[in-house]
């Protein structure tokens, strides 16, 4: 069925502690409203419309690239029907239903928002329940002997007797499209003196329409952030419905309580996780590979049956199949591993590509580089690709040696098959199947430390 959503954001956040607005406070890789705002899209609604009050300028420029969606501001904070009437220009004459929900609740599920669309029918006014074993907090909800719901009571203005009600009211609707009109009638006869929404329902009753309910039954989706605490509580349950999600893909995850998945990492089946692993943005791993203890990948590729081994990093690279990296290794942006590659412990690389077969093992700096296919890179090897001004590119040709130790000077092209002895530094090209030194003649000096000793 056709819907509007209003997203009520316009709370200062003061707990948070913080200068960024909290609708923008960062979880799990976006912004906290952006879950609201689509879950609003994902529910089949025509138009969002949030309302917003601290930092409204930050908050559209951060979502200005979404299509349906408008934001209004709420200047004073009179509660929320007041934060609701400020929707109504943006959705003046709009013929169907509107739901409503808040912009501190990430976790609010796509079907909560359709099952209220379906649930009020010909009623007025449809609202989601909740029953709590510790309702403190809440506004309580009040039926007849039908069962009928007939008011809605807030903690601050509620009897010990509606008090120990556990049924409570979680804040999201949905109304008919004569809500702009009712919100007119209510007023703030309350202990807060603010307007507040679940007043539309003696409203509704009155004018003849009747309020109907859902009730869910996951506490967890409607788990407000007010706190970093309450913001890091949230992340917690989104991460282990990401894990429970992708284990019943056929996802390894091993100690799933300490893996971070973001919701944008894609993984297909027996891709094993170890404890710690951090995975982010629009990283994707293949079917059958492996990332090790505390490794943290963020947007970088992981073909079929390639391992990460443990505290390596990957940022914008791409570890092609059969391939492994690590422990320690670091990939960087650009990083291109073709097949069967071999990057051991404490070797970083950025906008390289290394061709199949490649062995690079030990402490080595790989930058701005071409390495052929087979090629072995000696420990200890630099690519000094950066003058002070400018990044030069170093050419290593297929089946090429380079001595550990070695200093590469680019710009530079090693021919195939060419062997360059260790610890030279290298500044000229180096012909196809020549070996390249560049380092003095040694030269020891018989008796020396003996007689410097003696002289001191």
């Amino acid at each position: 069925m056709a819907h509007a959503v209003v997203i009520l954001a316009a709370g200062l956040g003061t707990r948070m502690k913080s200068k960024l607005p909290k609708v923008l406070h960062p979880l799990m890789g976006k912004p906290l409203v952006g879950y609201c705002i689509d879950t609003a899209f994902a529910s089949g609604a025509e138009k969002v419309v949030v309302v917003i009050g601290h930092g409204a300028e930050l908050v559209r420029k951060t979502f200005a690239g979404y299509q349906n969606l408008e934001f209004v501001v709420q200047d004073r904070q009179l509660g929320t029907a007041h934060a609701l009437a400020q929707a109504k220009p943006a959705l003046a004459g709009y013929p169907n239903s509107v739901v409503v929900t808040q912009g501190d609740t990430p976790l609010t599920r796509v079907e909560t928002l359709t099952g209220l669309v379906e649930a009020i029918g010909d009623a007025g006014m449809a609202m989601l329940t909740m029953k709590l074993d510790d309702p403190s907090g809440y506004g309580r909800i009040l039926r007849d002997e039908q069962g009928e719901i007939v008011r809605n009571v807030e903690q601050k203005d509620a009897t010990p007797e509606q008090r120990a009600i556990r049924e409570i009211n979680p804040g999201v609707y949905c109304f008919d499209h004569t809500v702009w009109e009712r919100l007119e009638a209510v007023d703030n006869n309350n202990a807060a003196k603010e307007y507040y929404l679940p007043d539309l329902i003696k409203l509704y009753r009155s004018a003849g329409k009747r309020v109907v309910s859902t009730e869910s039954t996951d506490p967890g989706e409607l788990l407000g952030v007010n706190s970093r605490q309450q913001l890091a509580q949230v992340e917690q349950v989104l991460i282990s419905r990401l894990c429970a999600h992708w284990m019943a893909q056929g996802v390894r995850i091993i100690r799933p309580e300490t893996v971070y998945i973001e919701p944008t990492v894609q993984l297909e089946a027996d891709v094993t996780l170890w404890p710690g692993v951090i995975l982010r943005g629009s990283t994707k791993i293949a079917e059958g590979a492996e990332v090790g203890a505390y490794s943290v990948l963020t947007d970088a590729v992981v073909e079929a049956g390639a391992r990460v081994k443990s505290h390596s990093v990957l940022e914008s690279a791409h570890l092609g199949a059969g391939s492994d990296a690590g422990p320690f290794a670091r990939l960087r942006a650009g990083t291109v591993v073709e097949e069967g590659v071999h990057i051991g412990n404490f070797v970083e690389i950025k906008n390289t590509r290394l061709k199949r077969g490649v062995k690079a093992g030990h402490v080595s700096y790989l930058g701005d580089a071409e390495i052929g296919e087979d090629s072995n890179i000696g420990a200890g090897t630099i690519t000094a690709n950066f003058d002070g001004k400018r990044k030069h590119k170093t050419v290593i040709g297929r089946g090429v040696f380079i001595g550990s130790n070695s200093t590469l000077i680019p710009p530079i092209t090693i021919g195939d098959g060419a062997f360059v002895a260790g610890g030279s530094g290298i500044n000229k090209d180096v012909p196809e199947d020549a070996l390249a030194i560049a380092r003095a003649r040694q030269e020891n000096k018989d008796d020396f430390m003996k007689r410097k000793r003696e002289s001191e």
